[in-house]
């Protein structure tokens, strides 16, 4: 039976103390409602719908586009915020006839497909289903009751008796519910209570009523169902969902110095026998070859890193590539656009942007190299610098293979350096310099006599 995914995400949280919606309140760097969206897709889910409501223009903004199945993604607008029954009745006039409807809420961002897999494989088409988790403390949450394995009612803590508050298994808001009878079921909600609201979880009531079975689905921990409404909260759900990563990680068989003590805020694939040091975050998409090594303090994203390469403390790397056996740092800067042979050295200090680097190259102290072509063998001295940029635009520098570069060298683009090249120290080139020859630009070293050092009056 198709499969339509309701999405609730037109709260305000207010407990974030932010400006921000709290549905794009970044975990891992992607916002909450990113994850579940994720989620959503990944469950190949025929139709997504995301309720929405506060900072309605800006939620959606940061998903215009956003091709999530073959149909794409709706969007059902919750002018008032009237409770969660009312927010699924808002994505109701576009649901499809013979459809499942399974509610999920974009606060709760842990929850994973597998656990959706089997909500949806576990109830036959015309039964119910809700997800429920067991906690230690269940204190203000509400009670699942069952009657011979199936669930009857879900009794709100302040409503609950004795018996009921010895129950530790809870309701979690997730449901999986036939399409059509639960357009039924919203129909008859009412909002005569305390609140005015229109609850979801009086549907689990009406369905028990019609004699619908309603399964009792548990999800496999408090963290996979965690709701998030404050920064403490969404702290503790960024260290679960880090534990998760770093866990699968170590399953794979990488090998982590500590695992408390890296950040995946993204996609990071790893080779066989990867070592990654303490205090090292990765953002973005990230590849590590075979016997990749990084060490300590380091920012990696959206890299991919060849087999053998190591990295060595305190790099900052972004949008670039590298090839086998390369060696970067430690305080090395590679920005996007740098594309690393093997076996390239690249040292303490040395910032690459925008540049292709040959096979054994070597930059290694100090340097800059910038909108720049390397080839094989090359040496870059300490201090050597391209001048790529005259202000208005940028400009090419190419070195041919086994070209030596002295230190403190200045290449002021659009300039050639030729094949087996040698480039005096000290030099500042504006002209370009022939194969295999040395060239050199210095001024005449002159000593003044009667000069003497300026004192303070």
């Amino acid at each position: 039976m198709p499969l339509s995914i309701v999405i609730l995400a037109a709260g305000q949280g207010v407990r974030m103390r932010s400006s921000l919606p709290k549905v794009l309140q970044p975990l891992a760097e992607k916002p909450l409602l990113g994850h579940v969206l994720d989620t959503a897709a990944a469950v190949g889910a025929d139709d997504i719908c995301v309720v929405y409501g506060h900072g309605g223009d800006e939620v959606r903004a940061r998903f215009t586009g956003a091709r999530f199945t073959n149909s794409g993604l709706r969007w059902a607008r919750q002018a008032e915020q009237l409770g969660t029954g009312h927010a699924v009745m808002q994505a109701m006039p576009g649901l499809a006839e013979g459809h499942r409807v399974l509610v999920l809420f974009a606060d709760v961002p842990l929850l994973t497909a597998a656990t959706i897999a089997r909500l949806t494989s576990e109830t036959p088409p015309d039964h119910m289903a809700v997800l429920t988790v067991e906690l230690d403390d269940p204190t203000g949450y509400g009670r699942i009751v069952r009657e011979r394995g199936y669930v009857r009612r879900n009794v709100e803590h302040q409503d609950a008796n004795a018996a009921q508050r010895g129950i530790r298994e809870v309701n979690t808001g997730v449901m999986l519910c036939p399409g059509d009878r639960l357009k039924h079921w919203l129909a008859r909600l009412s909002n005569d209570n305390a609140q005015g609201e229109y609850y979801l979880t009086d549907v689990i009531a009406m369905a028990a009523a019609d004699g619908v079975s309603i399964h009792g689905i548990k999800a496999a921990s408090p963290d996979e169902v965690m709701g998030i409404n404050d920064r403490m909260q969404l702290a503790q759900a960024e260290r679960a969902l880090q534990r998760r990563r770093v866990e699968a990680l170590l399953r794979a068989g990488v090998t982590l110095a500590d695992p408390a003590r890296v950040d995946i805020r993204g996609d990071l694939r790893c080779g066989t026998d990867v070592f990654i040091d303490v205090d090292t975050v990765f953002e973005g998409s990230v590849t590590l070859g075979d016997n990749v090594r990084v060490e300590a303090h380091n920012l990696i994203r959206d890299c991919a890193l060849g087999a053998g390469t190591v990295v060595h403390n305190h790099c900052h790397l972004e949008a670039a590539n590298t090839g086998p056996d390369c060696e970067l740092g430690p305080f090395a800067r590679l920005r996007p656009g740098a594309v690393l042979a093997g076996g390239v050295k690249v040292g303490n200090f040395v910032e690459i942007k925008n540049s292709q680097i040959g096979d054994g190259s070597k930059v290694n102290h100090l340097s800059y190299v910038g909108d720049a072509e390397l080839g094989s063998g090359v040496n870059v001295g300490a201090g050597t610098i391209t001048c790529n940029y005259d202000g208005a635009n940028k400009h090419k520098t190419v070195v041919g293979d086994g070209a030596f570069i002295g230190s403190g060298v200045e290449i002021v683009a659009p300039l050639t350096i030729g094949e087996r090249a040698t480039i005096g120290a000290g030099s500042t080139l504006t002209a370009p310099a022939p194969d295999g020859r040395l060239t050199l630009e210095r001024g005449k070293q002159v000593t003044v006599e009667d000069w003497e050092r300026p004192r303070k009056s």
